[in-house]
This record gives structure tokens, sequence and C-alpha cells, in this order.
């Protein structure tokens, strides 16, 4: 039923309004501003460069000599289009879940989720840590991304908390059927793995839902596409129902997912799919892990992720020297002058030495500290483009 979820939609008569709203630190204020709080955070995302970049990192597929195939910051653009539909169906807050939906994947790193293995196999190795881009998103948004505000300074972008939680909440991995979100608001430094806690927000609820359905759904297209389907078709025409004369395409599941949840949803029951619609969910996933994921096909890439990446890492991180760190990055650069000189310009915003006046944003990095120039490293990495991180590895091999 159309406008169930109404009463429980995230505004002023919500119990959880104020702690929704709630920033770090205020923003600057302007007298003409005609945007609510989530619009401002809407607005805040798309112009930060964690966004920019997301159209040049890879959604699944590496590299494709096809312009129709998706891309990160396409994915996100379907996301943002199916959580609106149901918000709107649903009388959810629309203007919240915009701004989860267009930030949510932010903190992804180059190359996927394969990218993704990387970084956290090296993170937990030298800090101790797993690396999940969930996590990463709201790491990049308190503390990496800068907007310069209306005197020119340079601040974080303070995102309001529920626009935070979703982010961090988003993980698409659905396991029961009745989603609900939590109640308290807690320090979401807290979560120590991806899906640990469920949203604050009903909000955040359809955005992480949402993740799930446009992902199985553009996948099996852009597969079907590049031809790596050609000899699983007819299985996957049996999961849904259809005889092998129907064209099966990304419309025809995005649009039975979303017909099937806001039909069985509600206040009482959560978010939540029929039986039918559940199973065919989950056998459409294990068929993408099956035929896509783990096709023979992107194995192979997934080697040169991993050289490139360690590669990157390993020679940044002999820019380490403990108190002599600044000199040592100086020295470096003549090895690799535009390399080293590209990362110093990025930690140079966030370390403890000369900043510039117009930066307001926090010292994060103590560079004479290991365990923080490591972790200076890795959330570098994890910002960089599939190409900006080829072009930096083939700057390091090549003479």
């Amino acid at each position: 039923m159309r406008d169930l979820f109404k009463s429980v939609k995230m505004d002023e008569n919500n119990p959880k309004w104020k702690n929704a709203i709630k920033r770090e630190k205020e923003l600057y204020s302007r007298n003409n501003d005609i945007r609510s709080e989530f619009e401002r955070d809407y607005t805040r995302i798309i112009h930060s460069t964690a966004y920019r970049r997301l159209k040049h990192k890879t959604q699944v597929f590496f590299s494709p000599k096809n312009d129709h195939i998706c891309t990160r910051i396409e994915h996100v653009t379907h996301v943002e289009s199916i959580s609106q539909t149901i918000a709107k169906y649903l009388g959810l807050n629309t203007e919240l879940t915009k701004a989860i939906a267009t930030g949510h994947d932010i903190g992804h790193s180059p190359f996927g989720h394969q990218g993704e293995t990387v970084l956290s196999e090296i993170s937990k190795r030298e800090i101790g840590e797993t690396f999940w881009h969930e996590r990463n998103g709201v790491i990049l948004a308190d503390q990496i991304e800068l907007l310069e505000d209306d005197m020119k300074n340079k601040q974080n972008l303070d995102l309001c908390y529920a626009v935070r939680d979703g982010i961090i909440s988003h993980c698409g991995e659905v396991d029961e059927n009745n989603l609900k979100p939590r109640e308290d608001n807690i320090d979401l430094y807290l979560y120590k793995k991806p899906g640990e806690y469920a949203p604050y927000t009903w909000e955040g609820c359809v955005v992480k839902i949402s993740d799930k359905i446009a992902y199985l759904g553009r996948d099996i297209e852009d597969a079907i596409t590049l031809g790596i389907l050609d000899e699983h078709l007819e299985e996957l025409y049996k999961i849904l129902g259809d005889t092998s004369d129907i064209k099966i395409n990304n419309t025809v599941i995005i649009n039975y997912l979303i017909s099937d949840l806001c039909e069985n949803s509600s206040p009482e029951k959560g978010l939540c799919f029929s039986e039918k619609g559940f199973e065919i969910m989950n056998k459409i996933k294990k068929f993408n892990i099956k035929n896509i994921y783990c096709s023979e096909r992107l194995k192979q890439s997934h080697k040169y992720f991993e050289i490139i990446i360690n590669c990157i890492y390993e020679t940044l991180q002999k820019c380490y020297d403990g108190n002599n760190t600044k000199n040592q990055i100086e020295n470096m650069k003549k090895i690799f002058p535009d390399v080293i000189t590209d990362f110093e310009s990025w930690l140079e915003m966030y370390w403890n030495l000369e900043r510039n006046e117009i930066q307001k944003n926090d010292v994060i990095f103590d560079i004479n500290k290991k365990q923080d120039f490591k972790k200076a490293i890795i959330l570098y990495i994890s910002g960089m483009t599939d190409n900006f991180a080829i072009d930096t590895y083939n700057k390091i091999i090549s003479f």
C-alpha cells in the first residue's frame, strides 16, 4: 500500500530526528539557503572528489572497451533511482534516501571488490585492521574529503549522522527477509565488520536493499553484453521462471524485485520480499557468484590488481624513516619524482607538519609514527581511480 511507512519516515515528527540531523561540527550558515539538512549533504557529496572519481572505478568488469558497461558511478546512480522509487512509494524521506544512496560507495577502492580484497590484506598485515569500503566511506567523509566553505577555508564534509550511518550500514548482503532499523544512535566507529548493525533509519534500510537489487540485475546485463553468460542463460531463465524466448534484462529483474518488496513490506514486518521473491533474489545472487564473479574471465585481472596495489604500497612505505621521514620523502623523490610528489601533496593536507592557513580540517597523521604513515598510504590508495593506480604503477616500474 502506498505511503504505508509515512508514520515512520525520518522527519521532525520522528523521535530519532535530532540524532539523525546531528553533525560533529556545525556547517557554515547561509541566509538564503533553501535546502534541508539532507539536501545539503547530497550537494556536499556530489561536489566531493571521492564521488567524482567513481566514474573511473570498476564496478565488476575492469577496463571494458564497451562504453555501455557499468562503472561504479553508474551503479551509484542505479541505487539512487531504485531507492528513490521505493522510498517514494512507501512514504519515506526521499531527500535522506537520495543523500545516502549518492554517498554510499564513496569509500570504494580502485578495481572494485577485488581491489578492496587486496587492500584489506595489506591493511590486516600492516596495521591489524580490516579494510572495507563502507567504513572507509565514513572515514573519507569525516576526515579526508575537503570542501571550501564560504570563506574559502577547506573543511571536511561533516555529514549528518543519518547519512553517515547509511553509508557505513549499506552492505548489500541481506540475509534475513525482514530488515528493520536499529534504535540506538551508536558511535559509527564501533563497527568492526560490514553489516554488523542494521541502519539507523528506514531510509538507510531502503538503500541497503536497493544496493543489492541494483547490482544483481545490472551485473547480469553487462555479463550478457560481454558474452560471459552465453552458456548459462537457460539456467537464468529457469530461476526467473520465464521461457527462453523472453528477453531477460536489467529492467525485468529490477522491476520484479522492487514491486515484490513494495507489496510485501510494512512497518510491522519490516522491509521484506515474498517468500518467492526472496528465494529468487538469493538464487540470482548464487548464479552471479558462480557464473560472473568467479568466472575465469575475471580471475585473470585479479592477479594484475594485486601486483599494482602491492607495488604502490611497498614503494610509498619506503618513504617512512621515523623522525627523518620528511627528509626521506625528499630522497625518494629523486628516484620516483612524480609518484612521491603526488603522495606528498596529498599527505601534507593531513599531516602534523607545515599546513596551509586555509586548511581547517584536523591533523590526522603524525608522519613520524609508523602506524599513522601506513594508514595514510592505505587511505591514499583507496581513493585512487583505476587509471591513476595503473599510471602510478607504470611510473614506478618505468625508466
